[in-house]
């Protein structure tokens, strides 16, 4: 921090967020990383960090140890031998995608593997839609404190308003 700044310009000033880039585009603040029950599309676990920080570095504290399902699927991003070999160490059945090499395409065999995962994220991925659509799962606000408050809110924003609609669709008993 500038010695410079007066008090006023530190309060509105963010120094705990941080610059990431995804897909060409540059983003500034925080992010959501989150645990999603498969069958009924609810947030089980959650976490906030700063922008730049990868998602890979959450997959261990939102793994869920009370969730009945022992597979964990995850995106080519997550791969690592390291990390599968952990995760049967602990009983889990890592469905995690596999990234092809370098100027080797993956096989058939693997394309269909990781196709087949692909059908599972899907549903995951409809969280992040909705997510995105009461504002994103990244955000601005100034400090940490205030980023994990308000994705915390958002997450149980979205887990109250798909309750209401597994309850209305009779998908689960009130």
């Amino acid at each position: 921090m500038p010695r410079g700044w007066k008090p006023a310009k530190r309060r509105q000033k963010d120094l705990d967020a941080t610059w990431t880039k995804k897909h060409g585009k540059s983003y500034y603040g925080y992010k959501l990383s989150v645990c999603v029950d498969r069958k009924h599309k609810l947030i089980r676990r959650l976490k906030t960090d700063t922008a730049s920080t990868h998602d890979s570095q959450h997959f261990e504290a939102l793994l869920d140890s009370g969730n009945t399902c022992r597979d964990v699927y995850a995106d080519r991003g997550y791969a690592s031998k390291e990390r599968e070999e952990a995760l049967q160490a602990k009983g889990y059945r890592p469905q995690i995608q596999r990234k092809a090499k370098p100027h080797r395409p993956l096989p058939k065999r693997q394309k269909a593997r990781n196709t087949r995962i692909a059908r599972v994220r899907a549903r995951v991925e409809h969280v992040f839609a909705a997510i995105e659509a009461m504002s994103g799962k990244m955000i601005r606000t100034i400090g940490q404190a205030r980023a994990d408050f308000a994705l915390t809110l958002m997450a149980a924003c979205y887990n109250i308003r798909r309750t209401v609609w597994l309850v209305k669709s009779n998908a689960i008993p009130w």
